[in-house]
């Protein structure tokens, strides 16, 4: 054996090594949350308890979305002269017209809604939250992003938890406007669900770390100071500031019943988007604050837990390599097992699909969804995830290397029960579909060498990445088509 052929059987195992770890994470993840399920009911608040609470709407050229969102909140169930509403609007498309319209609306019917715009866009969203909480009279802050149409009862649902004085911060669980609106819609949904209801969960009640997400929760004032504030060196403001108050001492609550339905992203385009984003953001956020989690003190299980959560797409660059060692090792291989030279990727796949299906199932099952539909979503979670690699790859290394790129919404389209809203603005494009589509190729060469010699046990495994990397590349294209009467 060459030392070349050496270092790639080196290099293949030893990434799937890692990537086998993170596997035993999803396992150790979900065996926290079957044991730690049972709800934890929030204290009762009586009328004349209720604190005042400012709702901050933070919004960005939103012109699909922004009126139902304002509506919604101005229809909360909670005492007019204990409710303060902020439509933070640096919109520079002139849907602006459209929220002020809608805030001079409520404010004639006795509303305190105020409308916010900044001359410049600094800091993006977390600079738009550090704006109108100079105004802001409430002691709690609730934050909802455009496309989240929060119900009635949210605030009577959350406020509650903060009569312990120590909880600085309430999640609400995400749920979904338009799962059932296409197969991309419904493998995101998955894949939140998984993250919502097992991840979150488990975090929460076996007291390790876990983060606002950036909406559909409510804040104590005093927390967000006491943390240092609304800061935006990183892309995700949220799961910044999340740490450093639970490092400063705060207490987080997590309530998994209550919800706030929210649009997901309708093309592939649209889903990289936002992928990219929050995965660029958490590497950022791993950089600036693991130095001062390590030297924390704090339990060892919230440590571990919390350097993985941070480092989680780190497995990004990893799988993308793995993509490009899984044939040539195959036949490095073969010279010296023969037909068993497909033994780690059938064990690698054996252990992948056991791993994810136990993981994602759990949390559907939570949700009392059927077990044949959530088993059926599987496949589409794993592809998505495999050809996401490329993406979320340049996302990391962009983090790791410190390139400083804008904070790039994600275009809502307004559309539930239908394919296409009215869409004005064109997705990013960039080279990762082209660079997707040629692993898939690449692993259909794989797949078949790998048939040719009856390397049958390795089989599955390469097909995962042709799919994946297929699907991804396939559907980012089509999405970039110009829609009808752009200009």
């Amino acid at each position: 054996m060459t030392l070349a052929e050496a270092a790639v059987l080196v290099a293949y195992a030893g990434i799937l090594t890692i990537l086998a770890g993170l596997g035993i994470h999803r396992y150790h993840l979900t065996a926290l949350f079957l044991r730690s399920r049972g709800s934890r009911l929030a204290p009762p608040t009586g009328e004349r308890d209720l604190p005042t609470v400012t709702v901050q709407l933070p919004v960005f050229n939103e012109g699909e979305v922004v009126v139902r969102l304002i509506d919604a909140v101005c229809g909360l169930d909670w005492p007019t002269e204990r409710l303060q509403v902020q439509v933070l609007d640096d919109s520079d498309d002139g849907s602006e017209a459209l929220s002020l319209a809608a805030v001079e609306r409520h404010r004639a019917a006795g509303l305190d809604v105020q409308w916010i715009r900044r001359t410049e866009r600094v800091g993006y969203k977390s600079g738009a939250l550090a704006a109108g909480l100079e105004q802001a009279r409430g002691g709690l802050v609730a934050v909802f992003d455009a496309d989240f149409l929060p119900p009635r009862s949210f605030l009577r649902s959350t406020v509650p938890s903060f009569a312990d004085p120590a909880v600085g911060m309430v999640q609400a669980r995400w749920d979904h406007l338009n799962r059932d609106l296409s197969l991309l819609t419904r493998t995101q949904a998955v894949l939140l669900d998984g993250h919502f209801v097992v991840e979150h969960t488990a975090r929460h009640r076996t007291g390790r770390f876990f983060n606002f997400n950036g909406t559909a929760g409510v804040w104590r004032r005093r927390c967000i100071d006491d943390a240092g504030g609304w800061q935006h060196d990183t892309l995700t403001e949220d799961l910044d500031l999340s740490y450093r108050a639970q490092l400063a001492g705060w207490s987080f609550v997590y309530l998994p019943d209550v919800t706030a339905p929210a649009e997901l992203p309708v093309t592939m385009a649209d889903f990289k988007t936002q992928q990219h984003r929050w995965a660029k953001g958490s590497i950022q956020t791993a950089r600036k604050l693991l130095p001062r989690l390590l030297r924390a003190d704090l339990p060892l299980p919230v440590k571990t837990e919390a350097v993985a959560h941070l480092c989680a797409n780190v497995a990004y660059p990893l799988m993308t390599v793995l993509a490009l060692l899984v044939p040539p090792s195959l036949l490095v291989r073969y010279r010296w097992e023969g037909v068993w030279a497909g033994w780690m990727d059938a064990l690698a796949f054996a252990l992948a699909t056991v791993s994810v299906a136990v993981f994602y199932v759990t949390a559907e099952r939570a949700l009392q969804r059927d077990w044949w539909s959530s088993l059926a979503m599987v496949p589409m979670v794993m592809l998505v995830g495999i050809g996401m690699g490329v993406n979320q790859s340049r996302a990391v290394a962009e983090a790791l290397g410190g390139r400083v790129t804008p904070f790039v919404r994600t275009p809502k389209t307004g559309s539930v029960g239908r394919q296409r809203g009215a869409r004005r603005y064109l997705a990013v494009r960039d080279w990762t579909p082209g660079l997707e589509l040629v692993l898939a190729a690449y692993h259909a060469w794989g797949v078949g060498l790998a048939v040719a010699n009856g390397y049958y046990l390795a089989f599955p495994f390469q097909l995962l990445f042709v799919l994946g990397f297929a699907y991804v590349g396939f559907g980012t294209l089509t999405s970039w088509r110009r829609p009808a009467g752009a200009s």
